[in-house]
């Protein structure tokens, strides 16, 4: 079915508007643009990643802060034992190369998933969301831990990888690689969506009765999705990780699930781009409030309260239904 002109012309320009940022930000003047925006794609592709499995197969997982986390700590202590030439495993010193970085926190994060994913989803409702979150508060606990890494005060990174041999400590060489990768999953998840395997996760959450009585075991497909949706999560970490060059215990807190959780309603639960708006409207709202109190979070809030009383469907489905 054809997306609505009104907000398909919305989705095009909004992409436009992010190609355009650090060309912007040169003839503004203002640097800063571009490590906001950075920082609101790699949020923006969590989200897109957990509206796979949230709004396409009715999984509400609390527990994604926990893949987020370990991507960026994978970068992070492969960073770090690159840069100081100590042994990690086998008499390996790490990298800080992206096209090995990357992949493996991707893994490493997909492969939790997978765990996670093999209890969690053999219960629903509020049972699957509190074994998410208790799987989130395990690799809290574990991070903390490690004195080594610099436990609850955090690990600074010894500058951002490379990709390919080009260097991403250029801000603009490394947002065109988040925007690009956004891109990408955008694509990719479109396609598996309208795939079979998206239908089938769809008619999972309808009713799983009718899918076994036609010989779908609903499970296998509900699990691939997760794992998918966790190694995605991990690459948004490991991109968050080059963006602070700093990882530290907080992004496998329950309040970092809960702001994935606050993007995808917010911008528009099951739609794949909808959480592209939720994360460049969450991050331009605190940057406003900021700038005006620093009691920001009491009147963001009540914001968040009006939108989702009177944006139903979040800010994406305001623009679907105001096409129809």
């Amino acid at each position: 079915m054809p997306k609505p002109p009104r907000a398909r012309f919305a989705t095009v320009m909004l992409l436009l508007l992010l190609a355009l940022i650090p060309p912007l930000a040169v003839l503004t003047e203002n640097p800063f643009l571009v490590t906001m925006f950075s920082r609101a794609l790699i949020f923006a592709l969590a989200a897109v990643a957990l509206d796979l499995v949230m709004g396409y197969g009715r999984m509400v997982s609390f527990g994604h802060a926990a893949f987020f986390a370990l991507g960026a700590y994978t970068v992070g202590i492969l960073s770090t034992h690159a840069m100081q030439d100590l042994p990690l495993a086998f008499g390996w010193t790490g990298s800080n190369e992206a096209l090995l970085a990357w992949p493996l926190a991707m893994l490493i994060s997909g492969l939790y998933a997978l765990l996670v994913g093999l209890i969690s989803l053999r219960t629903s409702g509020v049972y699957f969301i509190m074994i998410t979150l208790a799987f989130a508060q395990l690799i809290y606990f574990i991070v903390i831990s490690l004195s080594q890494y610099g436990g609850q005060d955090g690990l600074a990174l010894w500058g951002r990888n490379t990709l390919a041999g080009v260097a991403l400590e250029d801000p603009i060489s490394f947002y065109y690689a988040c925007f690009g990768l956004l891109l990408a999953v955008l694509y990719l998840l479109r396609r598996l969506v309208g795939s079979r395997f998206g239908r089938v996760i769809e008619a999972s959450r309808q009713n799983d009765v009718r899918l076994r009585a036609l010989g779908i075991d609903p499970f296998r497909y509900r699990l691939t999705a997760f794992v998918i949706s966790g190694a995605l999560t991990g690459l948004a970490g490991a991109l968050l990780a080059n963006n602070s060059e700093f990882v530290d215990p907080t992004l496998a807190s329950w309040m970092q699930s809960g702001n994935f959780l606050v993007i995808v309603l917010l911008g528009g639960i099951g739609s794949l781009i909808g959480p592209v708006y939720g994360a460049l409207a969450l991050l331009l709202m605190e940057e406003l409030l900021i700038a005006l109190t620093e009691h920001w979070q009491i009147i963001l809030g009540p914001l968040l309260i009006l939108v989702a009383l009177f944006f139903r469907g979040g800010i994406y489905g305001a623009l679907r239904r105001s096409s129809g």
